[in-house]
């Protein structure tokens, strides 16, 4: 289905920036621990505080973007986060870079991506006809797990030749050429009309609009409460999972890096099924089943042995993983679209991200915790067994009436444009 030239510049600039982003995958531990020589803690600050404290920064910024033209703030996040990691760079070559300054710069870029991604889905759904929702969202997932596949191996090529601050470099590159993209966006976007009994200026109550939304909608409240759990216990094994593989059983790190870069090609696969398998079988049988399904495999992982049939099986179980979740999640961001009010969709979006990270790091610290009281793989064991309990949430898509082609608008918001 072609959807324009206008989807096409979006989908450019996404892509860029995706590369950018997963060629510098973990660029800032590396720069932590070759370059600054951090310990363990700081590390581990690093990875927990910037994204937490990011998301925290995030929330008053989706009703501020509510009704505000999208591809301004899209091009200010890009430009907000090109100019922060530049500055590490340049004070790399000063000789001034420190701990604080990762940090922070970390925060800071955590919370233009989750701008960033509420204005961009919002834009979407204002740039693309509904019939080709899905159709836009299954190219993002494509293009995610292609950059997922090809960038942390080029990446790790780089700062082997040249150092981890290089490739923060050509990720603030990457960000500047999708702010290029994004304004390369022909035609005049018009600001949404802001509902009549809605005050001009965001109130404290407006901070849960988005929420409200989610866990008020028959609809997307399953979907809402199963993907933050099942997303945030999935994460929250990875840390075990290294932890033993790299320890007790002796895997090399290259090994270990193909055991989750390879199975990344089921992604691509299941992003190409999406469609097709919806409009066969419909988009809530579809969620339902590839929702339950991306549940099943994670409690293999607590069986990983040393050698070559570990690393098989490892491969087995995030091949499974990542083509149901590559079917789920373009089928989730369509139907997340379609379900949610055109004056809430910033709001909405902002919510599910924020929840979304906060809940990651909530369960991740977590587990952290378990490890180390119990050992990585009962760790392990238990968030696949958690995993496993999730599946009922999702029962409602089972008993539930198909969505409407386009929900309504908010009771207090505008007649719909389109």
């Amino acid at each position: 289905m072609k959807l324009g030239s206008r989807f096409g510049w979006l989908w450019a600039a996404y892509a860029v920036s995706a590369a950018g982003t997963w060629l510098a995958f973990d660029a800032f531990a590396l720069i932590a621990l070759l370059v600054l020589h951090a310990g363990a803690a700081q590390v581990a600050l690093l990875a927990s505080a910037g994204p937490a404290v990011g998301a925290v920064l995030a929330v008053p910024l989706g009703p501020w973007m509510e009704f505000r033209r999208k591809r301004p703030v899209m091009i200010m996040a890009d430009l907000v986060r090109c100019a922060v990691l530049l500055a590490v760079p340049a004070a790399h070559f000063l000789g001034m870079l420190g701990f604080g300054q990762l940090l922070l710069v970390s925060m800071v870029v955590a919370a233009a991506d989750l701008t960033f991604t509420a204005a961009s889905g919002a834009h979407l759904k204002s740039l693309v006809p509904r019939a080709g929702l899905l159709t836009a969202t299954s190219r993002f997932e494509s293009t995610t797990w292609t950059a997922t596949v090809l960038g942390p191996p080029l990446g790790g090529a780089a700062v082997g030749l040249f150092g981890p601050v290089v490739t923060v470099a050509a990720n603030a590159l990457s960000f500047l050429l999708s702010a290029l993209g994004i304004r390369a966006i022909k035609g005049t976007e018009t600001a949404p009309e802001r509902p009549p009994r809605d005050p001009a200026r965001p109130r404290a109550a407006d901070l849960l609009d988005g929420w409200r939304h989610l866990l008020t909608s028959p609809g997307l409240r399953p979907l809402f409460l199963n993907t933050v759990l099942v997303n945030g216990l999935i994460m929250a094994q990875a840390p075990p999972l290294a932890v033993l593989m790299l320890g007790p059983l002796g895997f090399a790190p290259w090994s270990y890096g193909l055991a989750f870069a390879v199975p990344c090609l089921g992604g691509l696969l299941g992003s190409r099924l999406a469609r097709p398998l919806a409009a066969r079988y419909g988009r809530r049988r579809v969620l339902l089943t590839s929702g339950v399904l991306r549940a099943c495999w994670p409690v293999g992982l607590a069986f990983v042995r040393p050698g070559v049939p570990g690393l098989v099986l490892v491969m087995a179980v995030e091949l499974c993983l990542i083509t149901c979740a590559g079917v789920f999640n373009p089928v989730l961001a369509a139907e997340r679209l379609e379900r949610t009010p055109d004056d809430r969709v910033a709001r909405t979006l902002s919510a599910w991200s924020v929840t979304t990270k906060a809940g990651t790091a909530a369960l991740t610290a977590l587990w952290g915790l378990l490890a180390a009281l119990t050992g990585p793989r009962t760790a392990i064991a238990a968030a696949g067994v958690l995993l496993l309990a999730t599946a009922p949430m999702l029962r409602p898509l089972a008993r539930g009436r198909r969505s409407p082609a386009s929900a309504p608008p908010s009771p207090a918001g505008p007649p719909p444009t389109r």
